[in-house]
């Protein structure tokens, strides 16, 4: 796995998956975005790390009882003690939420093993008790049954599909509000400087709009004098 840069993850910290979708979007990457999860919390933190992947196939009834999760090398299992600090745990539930792929005793493991997140396109069971560890955590909506009921896990960091996005094991997660995605590991240093760099603009821009200024040249900056404003705005605001 690539190790991500403290310097590009905390760019990204500072960065949104809106000014992200439209970096991406400029190099042809479109269906880069997780579709169909949201935070357990409105308050958890931005999530940002290295893609470490779980993939489910439907259950096989005789292969998948509850007995499995005695045995060390169950891949759930083995993916919550094997996601390395930092890393954000992705989990291919093949968009199917009517059965958990993990519960708040896992969710609170990866938290304590310093894991920077963790993203399902399914469900989690006790996902009341999960918003509120205040740790990074996505899903599609809450779900009781155990993951044993429909889901079979079956492999760990393999490039898997998460809502429609595909997930190479490496590339960087980042999540906020709006939801989470995926940013291809070759071009997660040169994202996280261009987002950057996008978020000051955009700042100034909210803050002009806030005054009043009317977005012809200022949002596209095609007027000489926005590139003006702006940079003196920076200068000002030491951004």
């Amino acid at each position: 796995m690539t190790k991500l840069s403290e310097a590009t993850r905390t760019k990204l910290k500072s960065v949104s998956t809106a000014t992200v979708a439209t970096a991406l979007f400029k190099r042809g990457l479109r269906i880069q975005m997780i579709q169909d999860v949201r935070p357990l919390s409105p308050d958890q933190p931005t999530m940002v790390g290295e893609a470490f992947t779980l993939r489910y196939m439907p259950a096989r009834e005789d292969l998948n009882t509850i007995d499995v999760f005695r045995d060390r090398s169950h891949p759930q299992r083995k993916a919550v003690e094997d996601c390395p600090p930092g890393a954000v745990l992705v989990m291919d539930s093949r968009k199917d939420a009517r059965a958990a792929s993990a519960g708040a005793i896992l969710v609170t493991r990866l938290m304590k093993r310093g894991v920077a997140g963790v993203v399902t396109d399914g469900g989690f069971r006790d996902s009341a008790e999960i918003a509120r560890l205040g740790f990074p955590a996505f899903h599609h909506r809450p779900s009781a049954p155990t993951n044993l009921t429909l889901h079979q896990a079956i492999e760990i960091n393999v490039p898997i599909g998460c809502g429609d996005a595909p997930v190479f094991p490496g590339d960087v997660i980042l999540g906020d509000a709006d939801g989470v995605i995926v940013i291809p590991a070759h071009l997660a240093d040169e994202i996280a400087n261009e987002t950057f760099e996008m978020t000051a603009f955009e700042d100034f821009v909210t803050e002009e709009v806030g005054k009043g200024r009317g977005i012809f040249g200022l949002y596209p900056a095609t007027d000489p004098r926005t590139l003006t404003d702006f940079a003196e705005w920076r200068k000002k605001n030491g951004r």
